[in-house]
């Protein structure tokens, strides 16, 4: 699949909180996530846009590459091929795999945690089933971020920069203002985080 997302800042978690309500949106449960982030040991991901973690949902754990970013008209959003697997029941904990990144030269970057609500919502168009996540992130704030997953036979230029109007739609709709460029991985890195 690929994920097209866009990242903003929150000023006031109730406000957006009521907006997606009278929306029509439909909460999902609220999880904690830890999410640790490798480098690669010949590549650097921060030079080619790319991103390999070991999320743990509520203790239950899935790698996610994230491919490098496509170039859109606003560089705000982005766009990239993600590919994602649940390591449970044979790795209930990731350790294995945590073991093989390391054996195969990866390191730690650092680790992301965060407390996030998803939030469901679709729009008139059958093809637009958007994810809205609240994001309480540790050190850094709240957040939410807007998504449309789209096919990868449909993953060109121009479906990404209509994904992406969609999503500016929908932002505007619920309040939604202060645009952010940058991953939790960077934001946090920025922030003095431990660069492991």
């Amino acid at each position: 699949m690929f994920e097209i997302e866009q990242k903003f800042r929150v000023a006031d978690r109730r406000e957006l909180q009521s907006r997606l309500a009278a929306s029509g949106a439909s909460a999902g449960e609220t999880q904690r996530h830890a999410d640790t982030y490798y480098q690669h040991p010949s590549r650097d991901f921060r030079q080619s846009q790319e991103a390999l973690r070991i999320r743990q949902v509520d203790s239950v754990p899935s790698v996610t590459y994230k491919g490098p970013k496509l170039r859109l008209s606003d560089s705000t959003l982005k766009a990239r091929q993600e590919i994602e697997w649940c390591l449970a029941p044979g790795d209930p904990e990731g350790r294995q795999m945590q073991r093989l990144l390391t054996a195969l030269g990866f390191s730690v970057v650092e680790i992301v945690e965060k407390t996030r609500c998803s939030y469901g919502w679709s729009d008139d168009d059958p093809r637009n089933h958007f994810t809205v996540t609240l994001d309480d992130v540790d050190g850094l704030g709240c957040f939410a971020e807007i998504e449309l997953l789209i096919d990868e036979s449909d993953s060109n230029q121009d479906a990404a920069e209509e994904a992406g109007e969609s999503i500016a739609r929908l932002a505007d709709q619920l309040g939604l203002l202060h645009r952010v460029q940058e991953s939790y991985l960077e934001l946090k890195l920025a922030a003095g985080g431990s660069r492991r």
